[in-house]
């Protein structure tokens, strides 16, 4: 269902958010793509934009790269796209974390009354973030154009990356079927997005670092390719069709990549 009212149970992605050099940049140029409507923040909140769709429905945040003084960092980070995993408890899965060989890049903190927060890497390097809901419980709207429909974690180690967040965050994973070495990620038995190896992703360069990619809903995957073209974009992978659609990886014109896919409908069940 695309509008989301409750909170998300404990390892399901929940939120995405884009760090870039440019903020303002950058929500002109996903205005311009998708329609999202959002603008630069109070200081209290270090600018951070909430971009929403239709009926103001919260949909990914976009922030400036900044130190935690408030100053630019030197040098600038890339520009990233990163995919939060929602959790009842962040201190607890920030131990359970470290504990089973993954990293802390950013302590649990709070996020005023809406929130608790931390930023991990797991032990292949992908980096995630956790959200404890407060009064915000992440994307209001999903799976339709403009909105997310897919979390996938890419990862140099498969084996390593599903022992990891079963044990620290509950997710398990199984065989999807029809898609040889890709996994399903799984939160009480529901599909909540994907696992493979960068070794199963024809094309992908062989330095490619573990990685959490974002996948965004679109009406039609070659119009929107084309005008994230003609807006500074890039095309890592242009646009192809697979079991779940048409899907293509880009980038945004300042170099964060994420993927955009027309999804096929769901199969009928025969009669």
């Amino acid at each position: 269902m695309p509008v989301v009212t409750g909170p998300y149970a404990p390892g399901t992605p929940c939120w995405v958010d884009l760090m870039v050099p440019d903020q303002q940049a950058a929500l002109d140029f996903y205005r311009d793509l998708f329609g999202w409507q959002g603008e630069v923040g109070p200081p209290e909140t270090g600018g951070y934009a909430v971009c929403h769709m239709k009926d103001k429905k919260a949909v990914a945040g976009i922030m400036a790269a900044m130190n935690p003084d408030g100053s630019k960092p030197d040098p600038m980070p890339s520009a990233v796209w990163t995919t939060y995993l929602a959790t009842a408890d962040v201190d607890a899965a920030q131990s359970r974390i470290v504990s089973n060989g993954g990293d802390v890049m950013m302590p649990a903190m709070d996020v005023m009354d809406i929130g608790r927060m931390a930023v991990a890497a797991d032990p292949t390097g992908a980096v995630f973030g956790l959200w404890q809901a407060g009064k915000f419980h992440g994307a209001e709207i999903v799976n339709e154009p403009g909105a997310v429909i897919w979390n996938e974690l890419n990862t140099s180690d498969t084996a390593t990356a599903s022992g990891f967040y079963a044990t620290a965050l509950g997710i398990t994973f199984a065989p999807m079927e029809g898609a040889k070495g890709y996994f399903s990620l799984q939160v009480n038995n529901h599909m909540v997005g994907g696992l493979q190896g960068l070794a199963n992703i024809e094309g992908i360069p062989e330095d490619a670092p573990s990685h959490w990619l974002t996948y965004f809903s679109v009406d039609d995957t070659d119009s929107t390719v084309a005008a994230l073209v003609r807006a500074g974009g890039n095309v890592l992978k242009p646009p192809f069709d697979m079991m779940a659609g048409r899907m293509a990886v880009v980038q945004d014109p300042q170099g964060a990549v994420f993927a955009v896919i027309k999804a096929k409908p769901p199969a009928k069940p025969p009669k």
